[in-house]
């Protein structure tokens, strides 16, 4: 059973979620929470797998309590559930150790996957909005020589496949990419996040791109283009 706590300033827009989510056999709202603070402080009593986390709300704001959720209770994945004309804050929500974030007028569809792929402990990073998203904020900044050099403990292996990673990839594409098992890449993530420090695979977009390793735009559009020639 995966438990989610829901926390939205908008009663009607929180109530929804959570009863969307109870309706599933495999998913408890274990609390609804209607600002930061009582967000945080729920989270610290029930430790859900999953808390979805509106940005605007009263008292104390979805990144600040995403920040004090990641903090205080480790087991907690944060979800952003955002509109897209706040996107500078879903950046700052990711560095801060979100596991992605979501659409409020996402289908209920996706809202469900959400929850279940981000408490599977993968990163909410399939949607295409996700990468621009990072592309463009990461763009405007000079790279971070203290990220960069925390890349030197990775094999080339490795570091080929974190730029993989930070274009979107799933393990089967990462697999198909690279010609190995899908086992193999799991293995190789599994490394990566050890070896750097890093929740998720969300972090790990963020870190390719503040180090360098990836260019904004550039490595997406050479992915594309080789899955394209091996078609």
């Amino acid at each position: 059973m995966i438990s989610v706590l829901v926390a939205d300033d908008q009663a009607m827009v929180r109530g929804g979620f959570a009863a969307l989510l109870s309706a599933q056999a495999d998913i408890a709202v274990v609390g609804e929470a209607a600002d930061g603070l009582e967000a945080v402080d729920l989270a610290r009593r029930t430790r859900p797998d999953v808390a979805l986390m509106d940005v605007r709300m009263p008292h104390l704001d979805g990144l600040e309590a995403t920040r004090r959720v990641v903090e205080s209770v480790p087991g907690t994945k944060v979800v952003i559930l955002t509109t897209f004309d706040i996107d500078d804050y879903v950046y700052t929500a990711l560095r801060a150790g979100a596991s992605g974030f979501l659409l409020k007028d996402a289908p209920p569809a996706d809202l469900i996957s959400a929850v279940r792929v981000v408490a599977a402990g993968e990163a909410l990073l399939a949607p295409s909005v996700t990468r621009r998203l990072i592309e463009e904020f990461t763009s405007r900044q000079s790279i971070d020589e203290r990220e960069a050099l925390r890349l030197n403990v990775l094999t080339p292996r490795e570091l080929d496949v974190l730029r993989l990673i930070a274009d979107g990839q799933s393990n089967a594409d990462i697999a198909g990419s690279l010609t190995i098992a899908e086992e193999t890449v799991k293995s190789h993530v599994g490394r990566i996040l050890g070896k750097l420090h890093l929740r998720d695979r969300a972090q790990a977009v963020v870190l390719a791109y503040e180090s360098g390793l990836v260019v904004a735009g550039r490595h997406s559009a050479e992915a594309r283009r080789s899955r394209r020639l091996r078609s």
